[in-house]
């Protein structure tokens, strides 16, 4: 038996949704900003539903109560009661104004939620993260998404220590006041939740830019940092404007307040966060210079702006009616964010990037203790489900259905979604609803998606009549659902397929009961527990090509033959269907060497692979990802009694036989020539031959160690930009070259000053595999630069070697599982929602081998033993333990 925190809340389900009793027609905020104090005064005009009675309640946390009084009348102590959590009020009416006076402390405030202090004390600046529950830390107010109001805001503050102050919505005044002190006030037109509600004061700086939408409103955009960090704000602005412009010629979706404001802080939680006309990002994904900045990193940045971004109509005009909502605009707003990246770089490169995500991070999820549905039923804290499972599955289920409805039908759908939820809170049924309407399609046997945890397996199996010239593909389908039972009805899974004939050429479909065409890719959904399809004119067996850009979040299981899969590696005409096949066939190699059995499937794998690296005519980057297996956290996803060391042990040793088969003379060569190219610029093809000569380096280093190091060596000295340079630190750090400590050295006294280059510096380290990797983590907590108060440095330590490490983390002693307990309860002391975070690496532990699994199983017990946890944490370890 676990110990139970103490604030650890009742179980908050579904099924007992209600409307609220009470809303907020209109709030106005007084805020007397203040480092060490801060004094919030809020005025709520408030609306009774007139079918509930209920008191009024408002939900308010760390609040020290200064004042209160309803309707123009100081309340006595007995016309209220607050215990620490909610306050309740006697007298109220439909209409009544109540006002409250609070203070609360942002410099103490460590876990980063509410109003808080980012940076030191003397030139840090003021900040507030609300969602999912932050508001009730800065005033009482009905802190839930479907309270929708109209704020007005007015900041006060000493002008040389906050001489800027920004809130959300249009500015609506500003100016001086006595002893040195200024005000500004923001009106914000459009009805919000009260998670969208933010405040920024500091010395900050800016950049900015007008607009003018696609519908003629002139728009101030600005982006907002310290004076050190403002000159590398200006690619964030360029892809602001691109997702501006992209979200108006796709989705008809024009901006609505007269200024944008971004800005960047170093102490955040999330990754960023829409508020309504005052984005507040985490600076990852917001800074970014040649220098210091990866290409990979350079993506990331151009897709979270255009996250937060497309917020503005996928989460902010439209909201989620409850928490249970969540994937309504996060997994919305995630398929927005990969189709636009699709179209600003590579379609089949994104591709390849989302389904490798989704199989790292959410399949895992899906296969252990913390597995739960994209709409889940029930929750504790609800910070516990900004999951992969949330956004990333969400994203694919959004997928599904635009491909259902195809382009032209999603795009009348969405338009319905919108005009009929604007200003309102909706729910997932809302959004199916709109979509089936618009296109005259009954989609609400998708809703099942939502409902079911566990990732669906979808198997095939082929057979040719040859008499008959017919062709039978048999597909079927397994779906887990609740507490390892099968879910009560098939789910409807969209299967895009194709076939392609033993020469490598795309096939006409016959499909037997539908008319004759000349079309060589359909989808078929696959609605029943199975179905069987007849093709019909083919005359020899062919190749089945299955879920062709990855049509659903399915594991497939098919009997292909090693030939079969190097087929359509060679052959499939588009890029991710390329991936996929060698994916494949490179898993198939794997098991192979892993059960010591015939070698079909390697010999199969490096002899397409070699032919596609001599032939010099694929994309760069392609290429790159097509000599990449799939990772040790994929691999272990199929498999029982999991060994971490022996799965980096056999993924290291195909690799070998790779690299061998390429041959080192070969890889040599192609590493000088794409190294004769090398440039800083960040056009496609410059990516994309930096991409391919750090996986050649890679595969060099497995079959000449020595000669690779040195052409590491050299790349790091002469790197022009931040992808060459870490990519080579990289090879040299796990590599364990000799030269290793001292590149380690120079890039920490290069970047002494630049906090996101030297999170890459420590995560680089924590990533080495094996043994190793504990000791220098543990040495590398007690570098000067290293804080458990900033989420970003923890991640880069802590979370790269948990997360990114299996091989170091899983040590066959148990030292991982103590070592991360230990700094869970030390952690979860400053910031319960990086702790809970953090405590996912515990996910899956019973599918350990033996030892692993009973050492890791005893650090868990102890680590629930302590009293006191948060319940972020409590409710982690909890799941984690009892499932």
């Amino acid at each position: 038996m676990h110990a139970v925190s103490e604030q650890s809340p009742a179980l908050i389900r579904l099924r007992d949704y209600r409307a609220p009793a009470w809303s907020v027609e209109t709030i106005e905020m007084d805020v007397d900003l203040g480092i060490d104090a801060s004094e919030i005064s809020a005025r709520l005009q408030l609306r009774r539903d007139p079918a509930q009675q209920a008191p009024l309640q408002l939900d308010g946390e760390n609040l020290q109560l200064l004042s209160i009084r309803l309707d123009g009348e100081q309340l006595s102590a007995s016309a209220y009661r607050y215990d620490g959590t909610v306050l309740e009020v006697d007298g109220v009416r439909d209409g009544s104004v109540l006002e409250t006076r609070v203070r609360v402390r942002p410099a103490a405030n460590t876990a980063l939620e509410g109003l808080y202090l980012s940076g030191p004390h003397e030139t840090g600046f003021l900040l507030t993260q609300c969602e999912a529950e932050g508001f009730r830390h800065i005033t009482f107010f009905p802190d839930r998404p479907d309270v929708l109001s109209r704020y007005t805001v007015t900041l006060r503050a000493d002008r040389e220590r906050f001489p800027v102050l920004l809130a959300g919505g249009n500015p609506d005044g500003a100016g001086a006041l006595e002893g040195g002190r200024h005000w500004a006030r923001f009106v914000d037109p459009h009805p919000k939740p009260s998670y969208l509600f933010a405040v920024v004061a500091g010395r900050l700086e800016r950049i900015e830019r007008d607009y003018v939408t696609a519908d003629g409103r002139a728009v101030k955009l600005n982006i907002w940092a310290e004076a050190d960090a403002i000159d590398r704000c200006h690619y964030a602005l360029d892809a602001l404007e691109r997702a501006m412009r992209w979200d108006e010629q796709v989705y008809g979706r024009n901006y609505d307040l007269d200024v944008f404001h971004v800005v960047a802080t170093h102490d955040f939680n999330m990754g960023a966060m829409e508020n309504k006309g005052l984005n507040i990002f985490n600076a990852k994904y917001l800074l970014a210079d040649p220098d210091s900045t990866t290409d990979e990193e350079y993506r990331h940045i151009e897709a979270v702006v255009a996250h937060e971004y497309f917020h503005n109509w996928s989460g902010n005009r439209v909201t989620c009616r409850d928490w249970f909502q969540l994937s309504l605009k996060e997994g919305l707003t995630v398929f927005r964010e990969q189709c636009f990246s699709a179209d600003m770089n590579s379609a089949s490169l994104k591709r390849i990037e989302d389904v490798s995500l989704l199989r790292r991070a959410q399949f895992p999820e899906d296969a252990g203790a913390l597995a739960h549905p994209v709409r889940p039923a029930q929750y504790r804290e609800i910070n516990n489900f900004y999951t992969a499972t949330v956004y990333e599955k969400g994203a694919e289920l959004v997928r599904m259905l635009a491909g259902r409805l195809g382009a032209d039908g999603f795009r009348r759908g969405m338009d319905r979604y919108f005009e009929r939820n604007d200003g309102r809170a909706a729910t997932l049924e809302d959004f199916l609803t709109a979509l089936g309407e618009a296109t005259d399609t009954d989609l609400m046997p998708y809703l099942a998606w939502y409902a079911h945890p566990g990732t669906p397996r979808l198997r095939a199996h082929g057979h040719y009549d040859a008499a008959q010239r017919e062709y039978t593909l048999t597909l079927s389908q397994q779906t887990p659902g609740s507490a390892g039972t099968l879910a009560p009805a098939p789910l409807p899974i969209p299967v895009k397929l194709a076939l392609f004939s033993r020469h490598g050429d795309l096939l006409p479909l016959r499909l037997d009961g539908t008319p004759a065409s000349d079309t060589r890719e359909r989808v078929v959904v696959l609605a029943q527990a199975g179905q069987s399809l007849v093709f019909g004119d083919i005359d020899r067996a062919p190749v089945p090509s299955l879920l062709r850009g990855f049509s659903a979040p399915v594991i497939l299981e098919c009997d292909y033959t090693p030939a079969e899969m190097a087929l359509l590696l060679a052959h499939d005409p588009d890029g991710f269907n390329r991936w996929e096949a060698g994916q494949l066939l490179a898993t198939r190699a794997y098991e192979n060497l892993r059960d010591g059995a015939a070698g079909d499937a390697r010999q199969a794998w490096c002899d397409a692979l070699a032919r596609l690296f001599n032939a010099g005519d694929l994309e760069d980057a392609l290429l790159a990802d097509l000599l990449t297996p799939p990772g040790e956290i994929e691999l272990a996803e199929r498999e029982s009694d999991v060994d971490p060391a022996r799965i980096h042990e056999l993924r290291q040793a195909l690799q070998r036989v790779l690299a061998e088969r390429l041959g080192a003379d070969a890889l040599e060569q192609r590493y000088r020539a794409l190294a004769a190219q090398a440039t800083i610029a960040l056009d496609a093809p410059s990516q994309a031959r930096r991409r391919l000569k750090h996986r050649v380096l890679e595969l060099l280093q497995l079959c000449d160690n020595e000669q690779a190091h040195q052409l590491a060596a050299t790349q790091y000295r002469s790197a022009l930009g931040m992808t060459d340079r870490l990519a080579a630190l990289a090879v040299l750090v796990r590599g364990q070259a000799a030269a290793g400590d001292q590149v380690l050295l120079d890039y920490r006294q290069r970047y002494a000053s630049n906090a996101l280059a030297l999170d890459k510096w420590f995560a680089v380290q924590a990533q080495n595999p094996g043994k190793v990797a504990l000791p220098r983590v543990m040495r590398l907590e007690k570098d000067a630069a290293f804080t458990l108060h900033n989420p970003n440095r923890v991640q880069s330590l802590l979370g790269a070697f948990v997360r990114g490490n299996p091989s170091g983390f899983h040590r066959p002693d148990g030292a991982g599982y103590r070592y991360l307990a230990e700094r869970l309860v030390t952690l979860d002391s400053l910031n319960p929602q990086v702790a809970a975070r953090l405590a996912t690496a515990f996910n899956g532990w019973q599918r350990l081998e033996p030892g692993r699994c009973a050492l890791a199983q005893a650090a868990i017990m102890e680590l629930a033993g302590h009293a006191g946890l948060s319940r972020n944490l409590s409710e982690i370890i909890g799941t984690v333990l009892t499932h």
